[in-house]
């Protein structure tokens, strides 16, 4: 039975890979799609508004043409910039390709900014040369530049759609861009008409709005892009990440946490603090509840949680914190520390591996002392005593007792009715080498506290071993009535 769960949990495992793999793929083709569909709209907006441009002598279509002209060198860039962010992790590049989209959108804002520059210079010549140059508005410029409105409206809304859907900043660049694009269409298209009208310094104003259109976008762009390649922190994100952690994990101490964003994804960094004396598996545990909660306040981020000892304050805790940093110690109980004197005095027992020879595990035991008095400077002095961790076997099944101590089970009930007040949940008693073992489920109300529950147990522990000196352990599990 458990190998054929085990056989479904990894075909499913297979197919939700399988699945994922395939979304990924899906999701590269819509980006390079949508890229590619920008570069051949770039290309034939650039003829068209050249050609018109040198018709009609209209500086604002020039400035429109350049524009576009910039726009085509950037969707090559974004085409070429998205085919590499999706490449999947590798050696050289461990964190992924996404800061490819971020440079070429960078590169894109360069290119607009010398753009803007020689636009502002050539429309304030025009403006200050009155009368020097007749711009002619004839029909089919009107007639262009409404096509081309439709064009940057249909291009501008695809882009946008795609680099929400997707998180992808260089279309979201894009996008921007070709808003730009119909802002500067539609002032140019104003300025014939007014020209039309017997306004003739319109065209070169509008080139000027174009200009500032142009600056705008440039500014925007080398700001949002420079951010993220220098790893700034997006506060947003990082105050979401800091709440989803706080919330899933009330009583966690949160020491460090770094964000970073690349090519719409977050990669997060996470220093969380846990009791100095916890078990390997509970902090792993700890990890991955706080992976989990990253992971649905920023989907698809890349998170790595480091867990290390909190500071511990109770004597006991620092004590078999510092036991447990020394490599090879796998256990540590019954510590124990005593008054003598005014002079404070520890023993503890140790488990270390069942093969370690005697010299090496006495070694292990003087690394133990030298970091418990290292962190622990007010004991005086250590007794340590060294344990076989015992190998793994198999829990014996439940053999049938003897008619002789078929007492034990019921002086059980009797001691667990008499402190509880009510029937024992479950009672399993076990042969042992040593002995009877009994394992005791027993019900407390669940608004007592932890230390009566605890003081519950402790006296039917000592009560079932007084009433049946046969039972060597008892073993009691507490649970809220």
């Amino acid at each position: 039975m458990m190998a054929q769960q085990a056989q479904q949990a990894q075909e499913a495992q297979e197919a939700s890979d399988a699945r994922q793999a395939h979304e990924a793929h899906d999701a590269r083709r819509a980006q390079q799609r949508t890229a590619l569909f920008s570069v051949v709209a770039a290309a034939g907006l650039v003829a068209i508004k050249l050609v018109t441009s040198l018709l009609t002598g209209s500086l604002g279509l020039l400035a429109e043409a350049m524009h576009s002209g910039t726009d085509f060198v950037a969707a090559l860039l974004t085409f070429y910039a998205v085919r590499v962010a999706v490449r999947p992790p590798d050696r050289d590049h461990p964190f992924g390709h996404g800061k490819a989209e971020h440079l070429s959108a960078l590169g894109e804002a360069a290119f607009l900014a010398l753009v803007s520059g020689f636009i502002v210079f050539a429309s304030l010549r025009r403006l200050a040369n009155e009368g020097g140059h007749e711009v002619d508005a004839a029909w089919y410029a009107i007639a262009v530049l409404v096509v081309v409105l439709v064009i940057d409206a249909s291009r501008t809304v695809i882009s946008l759609r795609t680099s929400r859907r997707y998180g992808s900043p260089a279309l979201a660049a894009n996008a921007l861009h070709f808003g730009s694009d119909l802002l500067g269409t539609s002032a140019v298209l104003l300025g014939l008409l007014l020209v039309r009208a017997g306004y003739h310094d319109a065209d070169a104003i509008a080139a000027l709005a174009v200009a500032a259109l142009v600056i705008i976008a440039a500014v925007r762009l080398m700001r949002e892009n420079v951010n993220v390649l220098m790893d700034r922190s997006p506060a947003a994100a990082e105050a979401d990440a800091r709440h989803a952690i706080l919330t899933a994990e009330p009583g966690i101490e949160l020491r460090r946490m770094r964000v970073r964003q690349a090519a719409g994804r977050h990669f997060v960094d996470a220093v969380v603090g846990i009791e100095a004396d916890a078990a390997i598996g509970q902090g792993h545990a700890l990890a991955d509840r706080v992976e989990e909660a990253v992971h649905q306040a920023l989907p698809g981020s890349d998170v790595v949680v480091h867990v290390e000892p909190a500071i511990a304050h109770d004597l006991r805790e620092r004590v078999s914190g510092a036991a447990l940093t020394v490599r090879g110690v796998r256990e540590v109980h019954n510590v124990s520390i005593i008054d003598v004197d005014g002079r404070r005095e520890l023993s503890l027992h140790l488990k270390l591996p069942p093969d370690v020879r005697l010299a090496e595990a006495h070694e292990v035991a003087d690394e133990v002392e030298r970091a418990i008095l290292d962190a622990v400077p007010e004991i005086i002095d250590i007794h340590i005593h060294i344990e076989p961790l015992a190998q793994g076997a198999a829990a014996e099944a439940e053999q049938p007792l003897a008619p002789e101590v078929a007492h034990v089970r019921r002086a059980i009930r009797d001691v667990v009715r008499d402190v509880t007040g009510s029937e024992p949940r479950d009672v399993r008693i076990r042969r042992g080498p040593d002995g009877l073992l009994a394992l005791l489920t027993v019900c407390v109300p669940g608004d007592r506290p932890l230390g009566e529950a605890h003081d519950a147990a402790g006296e039917i522990e000592r009560r079932v071993r007084d009433a049946s000196p046969e039972v060597n352990e008892v073993v009691v599990h507490t649970e809220p009535d």
